[in-house]
Parts: structure tokens; sequence; C-alpha cells
């Protein structure tokens, strides 16, 4: 179905009569909008603003945001409250920076060993609160599994899991196959 563009007349107090609204120069001073599709009459999809002057979107699939929350790239935090996030991303390969504490400490097991098994961030050397870890598995020299765990604030939830399963020809690797739990 066609658009029909519609622009509303406007009211000179000066003149007295109605003129055409110039879209160049004029601005429509209402509450909100609301936005139909082609074939509803509802109010289920709004620009708005709220009482602290936040421009307001809201639809009845995705919820209401501010402009603001918006500019964060839609996740409603700030670019070093993500950075804060404990998600693995924010750690695969070399353990916490940006947004964490000073003081984490890395743990290689078994100690001086070059097939090294596990790879553990905790929040300090006191080693009681888990950041993240590093479990590989080897066949022979070679490692065909790496698991990488992140851990909650308490130290001992795991939030999220990602297993690398390793094939290789020869020595070489040749594919891995990821799981994310």
């Amino acid at each position: 179905m066609p658009l029909t563009r519609t622009s509303p007349l406007k009211n000179d107090p000066v003149e007295g009569y109605e003129q055409d609204f110039d879209p160049n120069t004029d601005a429509v001073d209402v509450r909100g909008v609301v936005v139909q599709n082609d074939s509803s009459d509802d109010a289920t999809v709004q620009v708005t603003r709220d009482s602290s002057n936040n421009l307001v979107l809201i639809d009845p699939n995705a919820g209401s945001f501010t402009l603001s929350s918006l500019s964060t790239g839609g996740s409603g935090i700030t670019e070093s409250q993500h950075r804060a996030l404990r998600q693995l991303i924010h750690f695969i390969d070399n353990g916490p920076t940006n947004g964490f504490a000073s003081g984490a400490y890395r743990e290689n097991l078994p100690a001086a060993d070059p097939f090294v098994t596990s790879v553990t961030w905790w929040t300090s050397n006191a080693k009681t609160h888990k950041i993240v870890e590093k479990l590989i598995t080897y066949t022979g020299v070679l490692a065909t599994q790496v698991q990488w765990k992140m851990y909650d604030t308490d130290g001992s939830t795991v939030l999220a899991t990602v297993t690398d399963a390793i094939t290789y020809s020869g020595i070489f690797e040749s594919n891995r196959m990821r799981t994310i739990a």
C-alpha cells in the first residue's frame, strides 16, 4: 500500500488564519507519535518523552528504551561498565584487563611443566575466587581439547563454558569444533 504524506496546518496568530506547515522551519508540538502499520489502529509503537525529558522509543517486541540507553550500543550500559562484564570475549586469551581490579593472579598447573593442563586467573594470590579458567586435554603432545570457563563474582559459579575439540593432520591442526554452553 503506497503511503500518503500529510502535513498539519498551522494557525498564524499574527495574521489570524491557517497556513501550510513548512517542514523546513516549523515544528509540531505533540506529546508523542504513535506509529501504525498497514492495518493497525493502536498505541503499541510510540515515540514519546518521559518526565526526565528523555526521548523514549516504545516497541512491544523490544521494550522501552531511552535514546541515551541506545547510544550505549543498545545494551543500556556505559563503555566502562561493558569492559567489566564477565564474558569470555574479555578474557580470551590472557586474562582480565580494563574494568577489573589490579592484583589478579594467574596460576599454571602443573607448575614447571611444558604441558600445562590448567590456567586459572584468580581475583588475588589468595586463590579464593576464580575469574576465568582454561583447561587443556592432551593426546600425546597435542592439545585435543581446550575448555574455557567464566566464573561469576562468587568465584565458583560457572557463567559460561566454551569447549574446542581439536583435530590434527600429523602435528598440524586441521580443524576445531567449538561448543558454547
